[in-house]
């Protein structure tokens, strides 16, 4: 399986990269919402992993963009600090697929992968 990881903090990006990998999916990165659109454009991936506060496009953005101008069906994860709930319905809203509020545990990310991407 490959994923988007779009994720600004470096120590976050790269935990989870290496937790990710450990489970054998092929992870490619992005350390913002412009270079995560920019894969989006050139590659395909079986899923969607973004924060939502990141510089230049923030994931909520992003979300929009994968969903009306891509018109991409990707499954969406949204990471976030943010315990505001408003925050996660409007992500629910324009089409997110899952929200997980950090901290979190890896065992949770993963559940959430393997229920919206199935392995066979």
């Amino acid at each position: 399986m490959k994923i988007l990881l779009a994720e600004d903090d470096l120590l976050t990006r790269k935990s989870l990269t290496y937790f990710l990998e450990s489970k054998k999916y092929e992870v490619i990165h992005a350390s913002d919402g412009e270079i995560a659109l920019d894969l989006l454009r050139s590659q395909s991936f079986d899923l969607i992993i973004t924060d939502l506060n990141m510089p230049k496009i923030g994931g909520l953005q992003l979300i929009d963009i994968i969903r009306t101008e891509l018109s991409l069906e990707t499954p969406v994860i949204v990471l976030t600090a943010s315990g505001v709930e408003q925050t996660e319905l409007d992500a629910f809203a324009i089409g997110a697929s899952e929200f997980i509020s950090k901290p979190f545990s890896p065992s949770v990310l993963n559940m959430r992968i393997q229920r919206l991407v199935p392995q066979e």
